[in-house]
């Protein structure tokens, strides 16, 4: 049984932006599914603009049910129209390993062409948290483990922060014009002189409505309740792929949280190594998968609020 969207006049429908705010895709991702793999086909107005039935928000969501499973996404539709009656077969392993190779052999080369290409295929086919999740986390992990101080480490390492501070700098320019949730305030820790993880955070997080603030270079803790005074921001993320030191861990940032009229949350590998001295803190210690992260975060400022 092929898929047929809702054409009945009675059924509610819903812009692009909506069903972006009810299932977390977003609108690019949406159109990409849509025109290369024939995944959804949204009704159209007489002017052109996109219009979903619920018929097509349930099959979004089936269609990041497979993804979430490994699922490639040029595989997705032949599991989707397969009849309800007939037993899905078990979905074959997705191929993310494949993909973080393509993208640490494009580092290797310093082929920021190949670069670009990966990272926007990447986040027009998959939903930003699963891309996030999958691929550009643990492909930076690697490439942190083993870089050490092996020759061209470091023009790898800054090259790579340089293209990913660019692309995601414009997608959050872009998308805070847009977002409606709360504004939140993301910066990296002092030891952390790549601002990876702080990146990391801030796609994720406008990827599901937030807007961003993201200082992009090292900021003194003591001026952060100004930021958040003269911002507004919700809360403050702090980031660090490092141990950070003692100092700051043990008595800094406890005192920052202490005196913070919003939440102030820690995400990132130093979330894992340094867990237990947050303890009998204010510090909230939101982890260092960003998707878990997310969901805490969401907990803590729908409580503020």
């Amino acid at each position: 049984m092929s898929y047929k969207a809702m054409e009945s006049t009675a059924a509610p429908l819903y812009p692009i932006r909506e069903v972006s705010r009810l299932t977390g895709v977003n609108s690019v991702t949406l159109r990409a599914w849509e025109r290369r793999y024939g995944l959804i086909r949204p009704q159209r107005t007489p002017k052109g603009h996109r219009l979903y039935a619920r018929d097509d928000i349930e099959r979004v969501e089936r269609i990041l049910q497979w993804l979430n499973r490994g699922v490639p996404v040029s595989q997705v539709r032949e599991l989707l129209d397969q009849p309800e009656t007939v037993e899905t077969p078990a979905p074959q392993m997705g191929d993310w390993s494949s993909q973080r190779q393509h993208v640490i052999h494009a580092v290797d080369a310093l082929d920021m062409g190949r670069l670009e290409t990966l990272f926007n295929q990447s986040l027009a086919l998959y939903p930003v948290g699963l891309c996030i999740a999958e691929l550009w986390q643990p492909t930076i992990q690697q490439l942190e483990e083993r870089w050490g101080d092996q020759f061209g480490a470091t023009l790898q390492r800054r090259l790579l922060e340089t293209f990913l501070r660019t692309r995601i700098g414009t997608r959050l320019y872009h998308a805070n014009q847009t977002n409606s949730g709360g504004e939140l305030l993301i910066a990296r820790l002092p030891d952390d002189s790549s601002g990876f993880w702080a990146m990391l955070m801030a796609l994720a997080a406008s990827a599901v409505g937030y807007r961003i603030q993201l200082i992009d270079g090292e900021v003194a803790l003591s001026e952060l309740p100004m930021a958040v005074d003269r911002l507004g921001v919700k809360a403050v993320l702090l980031a660090s792929g490092q141990a950070e030191r003692s100092d700051l861990v043990r008595r800094q940032l406890p005192r920052l949280a202490e005196q913070s009229d919003v939440p102030v949350c820690l995400v990132g590998p130093v979330a894992r190594i340094r867990v237990s001295d947050f303890e009998n803190t204010e510090v909230a210690v939101l982890g260092e998968d960003t998707t878990q992260a997310l969901s805490r975060l969401r907990s803590i400022v729908d409580n503020e609020d």
